[in-house]
């Protein structure tokens, strides 16, 4: 199973609102989530700072395009615009990965 880490940041006091949109993740965009193959999501933070992790069960390329063609994230990805500092990879409409420099299964 593929693996996918990004980076972003919080608009500065927004922590709580941040909080709260993915308290209440739409159904559709969980539903699409699942679709794009995504599992085991995490978002962890430090203060501003924004890391997310998720394994991806039909590769990653496969869930960036999922997620770069859904009606559903780019709706999600405009309603996080005024609490999220988010860089996009233009080539295929994610954020770009991390690059994974240990790994212990």
């Amino acid at each position: 199973m593929e693996r996918k880490a990004w980076m972003g940041r919080i608009k500065p006091g927004m922590q709580a609102e941040y909080k709260r949109r993915h308290d209440q993740l739409w159904p559709e965009m969980r539903a699409m989530l699942k679709e794009a193959g995504i599992r085991n999501y995490t978002i962890w933070s430090d203060g501003n700072l924004l890391f997310g992790y998720y394994e991806c069960e039909k590769g990653v390329e496969h869930a960036d395009r999922v997620q770069a063609q859904s009606p559903v994230c780019a709706r999600w990805n405009a309603y996080m615009e005024d609490v999220l500092e988010l860089v996009m990879d233009p080539s295929t409409g994610a954020q770009p990965a991390l690059e994974c420099m240990f790994f212990l299964e």
